[in-house]
């Protein structure tokens, strides 16, 4: 009885990592763009999309999100329930966000959000990975490019990133000097966070519903 406890409390704790970690990347990605100091790379790209069809950040963020996702199919990839939930949960809270906060126009509040943004896009990736419950739809095509091409991890997330970056830009997207330190700071806020929220793994020899590798890996919403 107690080791069905301790399994059902894990799960639960996983769970609610989960979707804190995904509503607070949303929210997160929300303030680097209120900031308008420049966004994560994956965003500049959804901005851009978004000046271009008039859709809402976070529904253009879904739709490329459910793209990516059908990209897993030829590539041999297993979505978990993190997979999914990323697809549908972080565009949302973005959205939600930005309907609530507004543009910051003071340079001190912009680059407060600036700061706080990459700050709790780092802690929201440290929440969700250390659930293990999957990798977001983008990180997934990062790894089943690697298995399927052989290229190494480094080479295949800077072409892509670097590509997402400049077409993003190339549309409207904000690049700026947010952009550059999210891409110095998040790798080292990611590691330190996913320390701090790390969750045991089961001794029992249990099954869990979904497991990724947390190490290897960083959330792209």
């Amino acid at each position: 009885m107690a080791r069905f406890s301790s399994r059902h409390d894990r799960l639960a704790r996983r769970l609610f990592q989960l979707y804190a970690g995904l509503v607070l990347y949303g929210a997160s990605s929300a303030l680097l763009v209120r900031s308008g100091l420049g966004l994560e790379p994956w965003n500049v790209l959804h901005q851009g999309l978004s000046e271009r069809t008039g859709l809402s950040m976070g529904v253009v963020l879904t739709v490329v999100g459910a793209v990516v996702l059908l990209l897993w199919i030829p590539l041999r990839q297993r979505p978990g329930l993190g997979t999914v939930s990323n697809v549908l949960v972080i565009g949302a809270a973005m959205d939600a966000t930005l309907a609530v906060v507004p543009d910051a126009h003071a340079p001190a509040v912009r680059v407060l959000a600036m700061a706080a943004g990459i700050v709790l896009n780092g802690a929201a990736t440290g929440l969700y990975i250390a659930a293990r419950f999957g990798a977001g739809p983008r990180d997934g095509l990062m790894t089943g490019l690697n298995r399927r091409t052989g290229v190494s991890i480094r080479l295949v997330r800077t072409a892509i990133e670097i590509t997402v970056v400049v077409t993003g830009f190339l549309l409207g997207g904000t690049v700026g000097i947010g952009t550059l330190l999210y891409a110095v700071t998040i790798g080292p806020l990611a590691q330190l966070f996913l320390r701090m929220f790390a969750v045991r793994p089961a001794s029992d020899g249990s099954t869990v519903v979904a497991t990724g590798q947390p190490r290897r890996a960083i959330l792209r919403p």
